[in-house]
């Protein structure tokens, strides 16, 4: 299913039927007739978020239907973050199957060092050219300014200690950090293991507070795109990097 599908399922779900139905016992028996067992375990998985264990949150991750094919980015949203990339060098992180990644590649060859992060990188596709890197957002095994490019598609939603997984995006990016997240709106019964919820582009903008001057923030068919331009690090940061 592509992520244009679902965006207009998810506005029936989400913005036409009113709170009142969507947490009811009603839906969810209709949301059990559709996905099993699997809707009560993900709703139990939201309840319990603070008290998971790694190995909880890893298996529940590991047995999670994928939804989409190959990935959860719109076409839109790819053709805007391939033209928003900046530099020589990306690292995406959350990469999943890798599929985003190869658009990328395929849309701009002259990115020389495409790298992909994910805690589990085994289902990764085989890109030349690109590196895979197991490892968890929240602490990312990379130099501080690491990449030109960092990205991160559709995993703020399901961090739990979203404050830090954005700020070490931040702090291996050069030049540019982008991300996007679902526009959508929190409710008991859902088909996804999201922790975090943003409805409106303004609801993200405060969970990337402060942004710098240099940003865009907005709606792209229901999911928020948003990117940043960091900081330049001054003439003394540039002059111990050219020393080492």
């Amino acid at each position: 299913m592509r992520r244009e599908t679902t965006n207009r399922i998810r506005f029936v779900l989400e913005d036409l039927l009113p709170p009142v139905l969507r947490d009811s016992a009603a839906f969810h028996w209709l949301a059990r007739q559709a996905w099993g067992g699997h809707v009560t375990r993900l709703a139990e998985f939201r309840a319990r978020a603070p008290f998971l264990t790694e190995a909880e949150y890893e298996a529940l991750y590991r047995e999670h239907p994928r939804v989409h094919d190959g990935t959860d980015n719109s076409r839109a949203c790819i053709a805007r973050i391939a033209r928003d990339v900046t530099g020589d060098s990306l690292c995406d992180v959350g990469c999943g199957t890798g599929a985003l990644l190869r658009r990328i590649h395929e849309a701009r060859p002259e990115i020389t060092r495409l790298t992909g992060v994910d805690f589990v990188v085994e289902d990764a596709a085989q890109i030349e050219g690109v590196d895979y890197v197991a490892a968890r957002i929240e602490d990312l095994p990379f130099e501080d300014g690491a990449f030109n490019t960092v990205v991160c598609t559709h995993v703020i939603e399901h961090v739990l200690d979203y404050r830090r997984a954005i700020a070490e995006l931040r702090r291996i990016a050069r030049k540019r950090v982008i991300i996007v997240v679902p526009r959508e709106r929190e409710y008991r019964y859902a088909f996804n293991p999201h922790f975090n919820f943003f409805p409106y582009t303004h609801s993200f903008l405060r969970a990337v507070h402060p942004s710098p001057e240099a940003h865009v923030c907005e709606d792209i068919g229901r999911d928020i795109y948003y990117c940043e331009d960091r900081p330049d690090p001054g003439p003394a940061a540039a002059s111990r990097e050219r020393a080492a």
